[in-house]
């Protein structure tokens, strides 16, 4: 009988875009990577070149016990697949309300594993995230200072980490400053020996501003079995577990037409469609008040992209902070609700009507898109940006799929995803 295929690595992430940004990074250091949407079924076999696998959940802004529950599911799942590590990906920008899910899930691996102790490391400086004396901060500025102070589910009112995770984590915290990550390895695990002495469980908080800090951090804790952080540190840890560099699968583009979807209603997205509205593009807007009404359908937005013939629509929501910040009840929900159900089924419908490129912007709303086209395999293809890869499922290499953080991305970050996912 063959011995079952074994990985190195394992990751659980908090949504489809994080998942695709921390398979993307992997792939970069050097690690095999196949992306999952959810925890794979038993009859899930793994291509044999596979060295790291990464489930995509949606436990951002799960209710906490699901969250908690689903995360240990995707645990133990890469445990035995024979992961030697385990890894929780949440966003760069720590997004979390102080009833959120980082901690408790955080808290949950770290008893389910037995182990003391795991780093909380969400920079990403790649995108301008980055740790200094402890807080996180988001194009130069502090992260409650930043557009993420607005966001509709998890508004970001506090930039120290420690202070995010007080309130949602059972354990204590330790700053790694700048200038202690200076100092020699043996000097720093004896400082986190010293703070971990009489400690059932603790988190360390490392600045990382750098690609010399991410070097410093992995020297220190990278064989730890479980670590937390964004997507910034995986390529670091990838060579740190290989001694290889990129891996990224170089697969061609392909042909047919692209559909672009944006349920993210962030600065970044925003100055993306700006751009896209200003090359000419054929756009269709949402209306909250014709969606609640029914006017407004997948069907009959699919109506007007047939008849437009478009090569390349995008379909989009947008609203203002002070309209996102009267939107955060019970109602708002259920129109993002909405949104997502709407976008996902015009990108289902496009997908059977000859569209094989697929552009979504937005994490929930990516989410949707994955779930609605059925596939929950894929491979890593090139990347447009940083933390956004082209995937191709694995059940049906036609389609190329490109799913974006409602944050990340450049101005033209939608004309980069339609030249790299076509034939030329």
């Amino acid at each position: 009988m063959l011995e079952k295929k074994k990985i190195l690595f394992g990751c659980i992430a908090d949504d489809f875009t994080g998942g695709s940004d921390a398979a993307s990074f992997l792939s970069l250091g050097g690690l095999k990577t196949i992306l999952c949407n959810g925890i794979p079924k038993d009859s899930f076999e793994l291509p044999d070149e596979c060295e790291a696998v990464v489930i995509a959940l949606k436990s951002r802004t799960q209710e906490t016990g699901a969250a908690v529950n689903d995360s240990l599911s995707g645990i133990r799942w890469l445990k035995k697949q024979g992961a030697k590590q385990v890894y929780f990906k949440y966003c760069s920008t720590f997004d979390s309300t102080e009833e959120g899910n980082i901690g408790p899930v955080t808290d949950a691996i770290l008893e389910e594993l037995n182990v003391p102790g795991t780093i909380l490391c969400p920079a990403l400086p790649a995108n301008d995230r980055i740790v200094e004396d402890g807080i996180l901060y988001v194009k130069g500025v502090p992260l409650a200072e930043s557009p993420m102070r607005n966001h509709p589910l998890t508004p970001m009112t506090k930039s120290r980490i420690s202070e995010l995770m007080d309130p949602q984590g059972k354990y204590k915290s330790l700053e790694i400053h700048g200038t202690q990550l200076q100092n020699a390895k043996s000097d720093i695990l004896n400082m986190v020996e010293q703070f971990a002495e009489g400690k059932e469980h603790y988190y360390l908080i490392p600045d990382y501003r750098d690609d010399r800090d991410a070097e410093k951090i992995v020297s220190c804790f990278g064989d730890e079995p479980f670590l937390t952080g964004g997507s910034g540190i995986l390529t670091a840890l990838a060579r740190h577990i290989t001694g290889r560099e990129n891996v990224t699968g170089h697969f061609a583009g392909t042909d047919g037409k692209a559909i672009l979807v944006a349920g993210s209603c962030s600065t970044a997205t925003h100055m993306q469609t700006e751009w896209y509205k200003e090359q000419g593009a054929e756009l269709v807007r949402l209306s909250d008040e014709k969606l609640l009404s029914g006017e407004q359908t997948a069907e009959s937005i699919w109506e007007i992209i047939r008849e437009s013939k478009s090569e390349a629509p995008l379909i989009y929501s947008y609203d203002t902070p002070e309209g996102l910040a009267k939107k955060r009840n019970a109602e708002g929900k259920r129109l993002a609700a909405l949104v997502e159900r709407t976008l996902s089924k015009v990108a289902e419908i496009a997908s059977k009507n000859g569209y094989y490129r697929i552009i979504a912007a937005g994490g929930e709303t990516s989410g949707a898109v994955t779930q609605k086209l059925g596939y929950d395999s894929f491979w890593i293809g090139e990347i447009i940006a940083p933390g956004v890869p082209i995937l191709i499922p694995l059940k049906n290499q036609k389609i190329r799929l490109v799913l974006k953080s409602g944050n990340f991305g450049q101005e033209d970050f939608f004309g980069r995803a339609l030249k790299m996912t076509g034939e030329e």
